[in-house]
């Protein structure tokens, strides 16, 4: 974020009244206590002179305040963590059932008031072809899900506990006036502040509370990854109470983060928050209530346009997608709406429309789109079912959700075709190219998700890094393409990155099933480095820092995962995969791309051929 901005103060005025509805009421200068009966309330929010009080700092601040350039390496990031991705697909999927079959039988109702035959409620025909091995398929309205509109400005909501449960429905949308204290919190960062009260959330109390920049209040512990806020992330991490579960920036611009933490309320306001890299902005209330009942206002000039809005128990796989502005609704799980300003992808629609032309006879499927799908990664893995042991994961399947009859183990979503250069070997982001994404998305099928016995003894994750489902940048991964780094040794503590992202390293392979562990030698990490990077960051070659080598057997993995079963003498060397490229609705594939895909589909079975140090073949054959 080196970019800087100077804004003059009339023109800071103005922008701050007009982002905040006006100058407010003027009951609250973001500096009184709460602690009142029943709080005041106020019919526009006061942010507004709340954002004025501070004028004087913001004009003294005003050169110095960030721009808007990312965070270092925060765009280099392949994908976030592949946990959670299941259930936010399958509670998207349902979503989109619903959907369409209650626009069926409102055209079926319709129909009917206009003395016409009833359409048929049935699904579309599959609209597929095979272009030498690539599967083209076609949306026909039923795979690419259209864009969500955030439409609760000026609104509020209620969740009202009912035991371990929670009911929504639709309040005034008054602000409290009592903003309470100010807070300083940077790009992607918590702060702990403790509810007064045992607040019981879905069962539980709770008082240990987070707020987190990001638009959202943890309980129990902080989450300030800097990776996707989407539904996977609200149901499988810490419990949330979520008023705009989003890519935040509170450094930049003028935005403000108050919690007022009284005996009879706990309420947490971003006022005129940017989004991250963007000048829109948002302005929310959350207020928590000794009762468990959760609040949230929205002000009427909020226009960041991705979010999650919701409340979920936490490292759950329940959630139900609501419609917010129906202001009804009930859950044990977790309960939210997913706003879009794009178009996003219906992932087990197009695995069910592929089966329904092709035979069973995938371990994973690759889909790529003539447009852009998601938003919140660059591309990402869904792990459809796991069969293995000792590798970090639990044993599960779903696989005939996506109309596998239990073949399929995994979903890649590569997404735009057009965002990927014309060589498959081009390096473009970060040190990856084509190849090496595919290879992480494909490799987390099995990778990484294991802890390890340290030198004491004691469980640790220190290998791992973002969302410790990679490896730690500070890793000598042997250049894994699942992240880490190659690291020389330098003696005396120093070290240094050489290569990154070109092969599965043999602890890799041990966990794919390609190697018996003693095949595996001694590798290590670096612990207490002295650097700028952090375990999350993202592979960089010829980076320097010290630290102290320690070195780990896979013993030390076994030890914590147990043996893997079935082994690498039970394991099959040939992994067979799927590409399907999806046309848009209305359009038709180009030559070119299909061309193009095809070239990167060739130059993947000898990249992965070649990563596996030739232990396991990709079948991309689709018969």
């Amino acid at each position: 974020m080196s970019r800087t901005h100077a804004f003059p103060v009339a023109l800071c005025l103005s922008l701050l009244l007009a982002a905040c509805g006006g100058g407010g009421s003027g009951t609250n200068n973001g500096t009184t206590p709460g602690g009142t009966t029943p709080p005041p309330t106020t019919t526009t929010d006061p942010c507004g002179a709340a954002l004025l009080a501070d004028m004087p700092e913001l004009a003294s601040t005003a050169s110095a305040q960030p721009g808007g350039a990312p965070v270092a390496g925060k765009k280099a990031i392949v994908d976030g963590g592949p946990r959670g991705r299941l259930q936010e697909a399958l509670a998207l999927h349902q979503w989109a059932n619903e959907r369409r079959h209650n626009a069926q039988i409102r055209a079926s109702v319709e129909a009917t008031s206009r003395g016409e035959d009833q359409p048929a409620i049935t699904s579309p025909a599959p609209v597929a072809e095979d272009v030498g091995e690539i599967a083209v398929i076609q949306d026909t309205g039923d795979l690419i899900l259209p864009q969500n509109v955030f439409d609760v400005r000026s609104t509020g909501l209620r969740f009202t506990r009912s035991g371990s449960s929670y009911t929504l429905s639709k309040i005034d949308g008054a602000f409290r006036s009592a903003l309470g204290t100010r807070l300083t919190l940077q790009d992607d960062d918590a702060i702990q502040v403790n509810i007064p009260f045992s607040f019981p959330f879905y069962g539980a109390g709770r008082t240990v509370a987070f707020i987190n920049s990001d638009g959202n209040i943890t309980l129990e512990e902080e989450d300030k990854s800097s990776t996707e806020r989407n539904l996977g992330r609200l149901v499988t991490g810490p419990p949330r109470i979520a008023p705009f579960f989003a890519d935040l920036d509170p450094t930049t611009g003028s935005g403000r983060i108050f919690v007022n933490a009284a005996a009879d309320q706990y309420t947490v306001t971003w006022c005129n928050v940017r989004g991250f890299d963007s000048t829109r902005a948002v302005t929310v209330q959350a207020t928590l209530l000794p009762d468990g009942s959760v609040e949230m206002k929205f002000g009427d000039s909020t226009n960041v346009q991705e979010s999650i809005v919701g409340i979920s128990p936490g490292h759950t796989a329940d959630i139900a997608l609501v419609d917010l502005t129906g202001g009804s609704g009930s859950s044990a799980g977790a309960m939210a709406e997913r706003f879009a300003q794009a178009t996003s992808i219906d992932t087990f629609a197009v695995a069910k429309k592929f089966y329904a032309t092709h035979p069973d006879n995938y371990d994973q499927i690759l889909l790529w789109s003539d447009q852009p799908l998601i938003r919140d990664a660059f591309a990402y893995e869904l792990n459809i079912a796991n069969e293995v042991r000792g590798i970090g994961d639990t044993i599960y399947d779903t696989s005939r959700l996506a109309g596998s009859a239990g073949r399929l183990r995994s979903l890649v979503m590569m997404d735009w075709l057009g965002k990927y250069p014309e060589d498959p070997t081009t390096k473009f982001l970060g040190e990856n190219n084509t190849l090496s994404v595919l290879g992480q998305e494909v490799g987390h099928r099995w990778l990484a998700y294991v802890d390890f016995r340290d030198r004491t003894g004691t469980r640790s994750q220190a290998l791992l890094g973002r969302d410790d489902q990679h490896w730690s940048f500070f890793f000598d991964s042997d250049a894994s393409v699942m992240e880490g780094n190659d690291i020389e040794d330098l003696g005396g503590g120093q070290f240094r990155t050489v290569d990154a992202v070109k092969r599965y390293s043999r602890l890799d392979q041990y966990i794919m099933g390609l190697i018996p562990p003693s095949s595996v030698g001694t590798f290590f990490y670096v612990e207490s480095p002295n650097s700028s990077k952090e375990r999350g960051s993202a592979p960089s070659v010829n980076v320097s820092f010290t630290g102290t080598r320690r070195d780990v057997l896979v013993d030390d993995i076994i030890a914590v995962n147990g043996p893997r079963i079935p082994s690498s003498a039970d394991t099959s060397k040939t992994h067979r995969q799927a590409f399907i490229y999806i046309v848009s609705s209305g359009r038709t594939a180009e030559a070119a791309q299909l061309a193009k895909l095809d070239r990167i589909r060739t130059q993947w079975e000898a990249f992965f051929l070649q990563a596996t140090e030739n232990r396991m073949t990709a079948n991309t054959r689709l018969r």
